[in-house]
């Protein structure tokens, strides 16, 4: 697999394996930790996320045209992976973190970081294809490269978890997902006595080793401040992540392509630009633009994995077995992109020597109603859920009410397959149409558009709390069937401008 592929692939991704190593720390746990932290909605956690995750990616774009205007991409990932590591230590410190506020100016911190960092990269794993005798294997390579830099997020929610879980321990409590909410329920004065003298009651002596607290109020103040301590120090797994990945981008950057020593030698990226005149230029502009503009409803939808179906997993998911906390769902992802890609591969490898291989255009429609597929399967397997609102109502939904963890491993297993058929290949796209002097900067378009996506994340939030779990689901099918129809209909043309 990875024969005849530029000797960079593997080195540039295991440094970027920190950066998913704290994008999966952070998928897996924000949600549930702004919510606990800081007694908010849904709604208002999904705002949060929504900046959070948007800032992410638009700050690519800034960070794409530092490094092109600077021609230095190395010395701008550095930064970025010292930056974030910053951040992460920011998020891990309870005293300094006291207000949404103050964690939302820790996240952009991250996010700053990761602009620097990402489209960067990406941009370099792009020129390593720029040489005729790899030009070829652009779409196999970005695939690799996607495939190695998710084996260290297949890792991160489970000793997130475990970190997080063993400090909570350590207070003498055990991990219960429903119980955050509940605690603030009793101390805010909104839990009925049915559900005090019920469900509640039953939990707290549940993680209290079966010993009934003889004081509910402190116990609920406790009990909050283990688990969210506990989410503060899970964030120090991440800085960890990037220190290793710091060390393995310095020990191989020499390796790495240098576009700066490119532009003073007028080498190939000159000779590409003779090539280019203004009209394709404009014309391949045009086409990232038009992909970009798809993508967003592709985004919109996939990062719901650390929102809505994260919420779903705590509030209608029954939990146990290999499935025993709520995090853990953000490992299958993850999971599935290590070895699903090589399948992926063959399955293209094969058709390509057939000369039936899809175009990359026609690959990312593909994937769009694959990904429309997977929120049918959630949309029918929610169908008979009662509303959020009377479930919290209730104390939470009885075990007996709840969806097989199944469910969301079957939506994540089809969605991740679709990420497959988008994701690095639209990475691929964008380094094989971008024109030669707008490599960082079109790399940083593509992560913009993720970004547009992104802060539209927060309305799958409020679709959950204040509507049908069924019909929220059924929105994003639409979304993703639609933008499948629309990438149809322009394959030819897109299929043209990347000849």
């Amino acid at each position: 697999m990875l024969k005849n592929h530029p000797k960079g692939l593997i080195p540039a991704a295991l440094a970027n394996m920190g950066e998913r190593f704290g994008f999966y720390t952070m998928m897996a746990i924000l949600t549930l930790f702004l919510m606990s932290k800081f007694n908010i909605t849904g709604t208002e956690a999904g705002t949060l996320y929504s900046i959070f995750y948007g800032a992410i990616y638009i700050l690519a774009l800034v960070g794409g045209t530092i490094a092109d205007k600077l021609q230095n991409y190395k010395g701008t990932i550095i930064a970025g992976l010292v930056i974030m590591a910053a951040g992460y230590v920011f998020l891990a410190m309870p005293a300094l973190i006291t207000t949404k506020y103050i964690a939302l100016a820790a996240l952009l911190v991250i996010a700053f970081g990761n602009g620097l960092f990402k489209g960067n990269l990406q941009a370099l794993v792009g020129q390593m294809y720029d040489n005729d005798e790899f030009r070829s294997r652009r779409d196999s390579g970005f695939q690799i490269f996607y495939m190695f830099i998710n084996i260290g997020a297949m890792f991160a929610p489970f000793l997130a978890t475990w970190v997080r879980n063993t400090f909570v321990g350590m207070q003498g409590y055990s991990y219960n997902s429903d119980l955050p909410g509940l605690c603030h329920q009793y101390l805010d004065g909104k839990m009925s006595e049915e559900v005090i003298s019920g469900r509640f009651t039953e939990l707290a002596s549940t993680v209290s080793n079966g010993v009934m607290p003889s004081n509910l109020a402190e116990f609920a103040t406790n009990y909050l401040d283990a688990f969210n301590t506990g989410f503060h120090y899970a964030f120090l797994t991440a800085v960890v992540a990037m220190s290793i990945s710091l060390l393995i981008f310095l020990f191989t950057k020499h390796i790495l392509p240098n576009p700066k020593s490119k532009t003073n030698t007028q080498s190939s990226i000159s000779l590409d630009e003779i090539k280019q005149d203004a009209k394709e230029i404009k014309q391949r502009i045009y086409a990232l633009l038009a992909v970009f503009g798809v993508v967003i409803f592709f985004w919109f939808s996939f990062h719901q994995n650390g929102l809505t179906l994260t919420m779903f997993a705590k509030d209608y998911t029954h939990l146990g077995g290999i499935f025993n906390s709520v995090e853990i769902f953000q490992s299958i992802n993850p999971f599935l992109v290590v070895f699903l890609t090589p399948l992926v591969i063959a399955i293209f490898s094969a058709m390509a020597k057939k000369g039936k291989e899809p175009s990359t255009p026609k690959k990312i429609a593909i994937g769009m109603g694959i990904a429309a597929f997977a929120f049918v399967i959630m949309a029918v397997g929610s169908v008979g859920l009662p509303l959020l609102k009377d479930t919290v109502a209730e104390g939470g939904l009885p075990e007996v009410q709840r969806v097989t963890p199944w469910l969301l491993f079957a939506v994540y297993f089809i969605l991740t397959i679709a990420e497959l058929f988008i994701s690095p290949l639209g990475l691929s796209f964008v380094s094989k149409v971008a024109p030669a002097h707008m490599q960082g900067l079109m790399q940083g378009g593509w992560l913009t558009a993720t970004a547009v996506g992104n802060f539209s994340l927060f309305l799958g939030a409020m679709m959950y709390e204040n509507i049908s779990i069924s019909i929220t689901w059924t929105v994003f099918v639409s979304v993703c069937l639609a933008s499948m129809l629309v990438m149809l209909a322009m394959v030819k043309w897109l299929e043209r401008v990347a000849k």
